[in-house]
C-alpha cells in the first residue's frame, strides 16, 4: 500500500489540490520522508514473508539462515538508512530473535537445517554444533526402536478359538498355534542372551547413526534451489536412518498460514446456506478445496 502511494504522489498530489475540501490531504515532505523509510524497512521482508508462507515445498528449515540474513544483512543498519529506518530495523530484529529464542524452537530449527543438505550445520552456533548432532543421534536412535517395537507386536489372535472365526480358520488357527508353540520353547538361557545382546546391539546402532551422520555432513553442500524432498530421494538409501529424521522435520510448515488456508477454505464451504454439512462431508470438500 506505501509503495502503491509513492509511486501515485504526482497524480495524488494533483488530484487531492485541485479540490479545497481535500487540499489538506496532500503529502507534506515530512509524510513522504516517514513512507519512504517504512517502505525501504518492510519492503524486503515482503518476498522472505511470500516464500516461508508456501506449503507445496520445505520451509522450516529456512528459518534459520533468513534470520542469520536479517541480523547480517537485510536489516542491518545502513550508512545511509534515516533514523526512522534504523529504529524499525532494531525493533523488528529484537522482536525476531526473541520469537525465536525459546529454547526447544531453537533445537527444532537447528535440527531441521541440520537434515536440510543445502544447508546442514552452516547456519548452527559453534557452541551447540555438538549438542545438536547428540540430540539427532538419540532422536534417530529413538525412531528406529519405536519402527523395531512396532514389527514386533504379537499377531492380533493368539487364540485357536479367535483364529477360527475367519473363512480360512482352520489354516489361521494352525498358525497359531505353531506360533504358540514356538514361543513355549523358548528357553530360560534365551533371556539372558537377548539381554546381554541387547546393550550390545544399542551401542552398536548408536555408533553406525553418529558414522552415518557424520558422512552425512561431509558430503558436498548442495546448490540453494535443490528441492531437499529430492535429495533425499536420491540419496535416502546412502543414509537411511538421518533420512527417517529429515522425514520428521522437513514436514513441518515454517508459519500458520497452511492451515489459516485450510480454515478460509472451511469458512467458504460452511456459509449460513450448508450449515447442515456433517463434519465428514466437510472434511472431504476442504481436503478436495485444498488438494485439486
Amino acid at each position: 500500500m506505501i509503495q502503491r502511494v509513492l509511486e501515485q504522489e504526482k497524480a495524488l498530489s494533483q488530484v487531492l489540490k485541485a479540490d479545497r475540501k481535500t487540499k489538506h490531504l496532500v503529502l507534506t515532505w515530512q509524510d513522504t520522508d516517514v513512507l519512504e523509510s517504512i517502505s525501504r524497512t518492510l519492503g524486503p521482508l515482503l518476498e522472505f514473508t511470500d516464500a516461508l508462507s508456501g506449503e507445496d515445498y520445505v520451509s522450516v528449515s529456512y528459518i534459520k539462515p533468513v534470520l542469520h540474513l536479517f541480523n547480517n544483512t537485510v536489516l542491518a543498519a545502513a550508512d545511509d538508512d534515516t533514523e526512522l529506518t534504523k529504529d524499525m530495523k532494531t525493533v523488528i530484529l529484537k522482536y525476531l530473535n526473541k520469537k525465536y529464542s525459546e529454547p526447544k524452537t531453537v533445537d527444532l530449527l537447528d535440527i531441521a537445517s541440520l537434515v536440510d543438505p543445502r544447508f546442514k550445520d552452516a547456519y548452527i552456533a559453534d557452541d551447540r554444533q555438538e549438542f545438536i548432532k547428540t540430540r539427532a543421534v538419540a532422536e534417530i536412535l529413538s525412531l528406529l526402536e519405536v519402527q523395531a517395537a512396532t514389527f514386533s507386536e504379537p499377531l492380533p489372535h493368539t487364540s485357536t478359538e479367535a483364529a477360527a472365526d475367519g473363512p480360512d480358520g482352520a489354516e489361521a488357527a494352525e498358525v497359531a498355534v505353531e506360533w504358540q508353540s514356538k514361543k513355549v520353547k523358548r528357553s530360560l538361557g534365551s533371556f539372558f542372551k537377548k539381554a546381554s545382546s541387547d546393550g550390545t546391539a544399542a551401542l552398536a546402532d548408536r555408533e553406525a547413526i553418529e558414522v552415518e551422520l557424520k558422512s552425512y555432513l561431509q558430503t558436498m553442500q548442495v546448490d540453494g534451489e535443490t528441492d531437499p524432498l529430492d535429495w533425499w530421494w536420491l540419496y535416502q538409501a546412502n543414509f537411511p536412518r538421518v533420512a527417517r529424521l529429515a522425514h520428521k522435520y522437513l514436514c513441518i510448515p515454517a508459519t500458520s498460514a497452511p492451515s489459516e488456508r485450510a480454515f478460509s477454505f472451511g469458512g467458504n464451504i460452511v456459509t449460513c446456506h450448508r450449515s447442515l454439512l456433517k463434519p465428514e462431508t466437510v472434511d472431504k470438500l476442504v481436503f478436495l478445496a485444498n488438494n485439486l
